[in-house]
């Protein structure tokens, strides 16, 4: 879903120290990065002594060599083969504008004398006091010094690539509001100045400029045509009836149209009551087949979990989905349902789902009113969630992780649903609803906890709730 990061690699250096390892670090972590699908950008051998970074002077060259590949890399890994200097990396990243993460080598208790000791233990601290006072975010995860051909640093450097990815992608993105907030839906509240603030962009629609836009669309369009198929294979559509499949069709054609003319990263469309009104359908599907694609898309005009998603998916580069906090599940305190009407991606679902007129609508507005509820159960696996919103100026969150555990949900249960189990969901269930978050969350699959919080809190300066 995105192409390979590139790093930037800083070596520094302190000359009571051996230089020798310098050299040796520099052709291990290149090739370390490069098994792990990361590719490396040097500054040549020759710009500094030892092509490291030691003294001031040297920290500016090496400030030099990042303006001059400014938007080449992603992320700086400042690897300590020895000691270091923390005056030199000072200079040379503290307007580098992406992630730092700070690798220290670890000694060996049969190389201590003099002519072999590292002493990097000793200067992550340093650089991390110094780069502390200049006001410089960085990563530095334990353990304190980490060998690169550990496993563990690879785990690390796939966490620190979700890292930078979230960055990168947020601190300038683009969330469509697409339809006013339901009148009835105070929940979901968010605050566009806030958000301007932290570097979120809010492109607002109403539902009419929407309508306008389906209605460019021919129904002899060949696009059109590509469309309707893409809902056949993307699930079973064998119930819903013609015009309201073309319906369907063209109302994600419409919003494929307004997330190209505006470049959205991300939006949230309002789904209740007027659109079923008017169009005769529920747009549960269409907003499951553009998750599906990796853009992610929230129900109910929820932009903060719009924004929630964005991260989500920027960090698993996989598909992301927002939920309702919705059931107990029995009696154990450590799972729940979570659920929606059906914009869950396929990808995230047991099977393929089925499309049906929703029960919901069908039963306040009439029978055919509504077609478009994805029904379907969400499959096994281990997830991130989060959720984000607007307070006292704020741009605030929570993140944990789970596992959907497949425990079986009663076939009457409409939607699509998961059984999920948390540690401890009773005590944050209760933290978040006392702090003032909506009844949603987004979920993407895989352990992205640590990630999202070392971007929203290290670098976006969200702040957080803990729960």
């Amino acid at each position: 879903m995105s192409k390979p990061l590139t790093f930037a690699l800083y070596f520094g250096n302190r000359g009571f120290f051996p230089e020798r390892l310098i050299a040796s670090a520099r052709e291990e972590l290149v090739s370390r990065l490069k098994s792990i699908g990361i590719n490396s950008l040097c500054m040549p051998e020759n710009a500094t002594r030892y092509g490291a970074v030691e003294t001031a002077a040297e920290g500016r060259a090496y400030a030099g060599f990042l303006e001059q590949n400014k938007g080449k890399y992603q992320g700086v890994i400042l690897c300590l083969p020895n000691f270091g200097d923390e005056n030199g990396a000072s200079e040379a990243l503290r307007d580098c504008g992406t992630p730092i993460y700070i690798l220290a080598y670890p000694d060996e208790l049969d190389k201590m004398d003099f002519a072999s000791r590292r002493d990097a233990f000793c200067g992550k601290l340093s650089i991390m006091d110094v780069f502390s006072q200049f006001k410089i975010p960085f990563t530095a995860w334990g353990p304190h010094t980490l060998a690169p051909a550990s496993e563990e640093f690879t785990i690390q450097m796939q966490e620190f690539a979700a890292v930078c990815r979230i960055v990168n992608g947020m601190k300038r993105c683009r969330i469509g509001a697409i339809g006013a907030r339901p009148t009835a839906f105070k929940t979901i509240r968010f605050d566009e100045t806030t958000l301007q603030k932290y570097g979120i962009t809010v492109e607002v629609f109403d539902n009419s400029d929407l309508l306008l836009e389906m209605k460019k669309i021919e129904s002899g369009d060949s696009r059109l045509k590509t469309k309707i198929s893409t809902f056949k294979n993307y699930t079973d559509c064998s119930e819903v009836p013609g015009d309201k499949l073309e319906t369907l069709a063209k109302l994600s054609l419409a919003l494929d149209n307004i997330i190209e003319e505006y470049q959205l990263d991300a939006l949230g469309l309002r789904c209740w009551f007027d659109l079923e009104q008017t169009l005769n359908i529920s747009p549960c599907v269409v907003l499951s087949e553009l998750n599906d694609r990796g853009f992610p898309a929230a129900c109910e005009l929820d932009i903060g979990n719009a924004v929630a998603m964005l991260a989500l998916n920027l960090a698993s580069q996989e598909p992301a989905t927002c939920l309702d906090w919705n059931n107990n599940y029995g009696e154990d305190p450590d799972k729940c349902i979570l659920f929606h009407c059906g914009p869950v991606p396929q990808s995230l679902m047991t099977a393929k789902g089925k499309v049906i007129d929703h029960p919901m609508f069908a039963k306040v507005l009439g029978g055919g009113c509504a077609f478009g509820c994805n029904v379907g159960r969400i499959k096994a696996m281990e997830f991130s969630c989060v959720s984000t919103t607007t307070i006292d100026g704020q741009l605030r969150y929570y993140v944990s992780e789970g596992e959907f555990t497949g425990d079986v949900i009663p076939p009457e249960f409409f939607g699509c649903g998961g059984v999920a189990r948390i540690s401890g969901l009773q005590r944050k269930i209760n933290r978040l609803g006392y702090a003032g978050y909506r009844h949603h969350v987004g979920v993407t699959p895989g352990r992205w906890e640590r990630a999202v919080r070392e971007a929203f809190q290290r670098y976006l300066g969200y702040t957080e709730t803990e729960i």
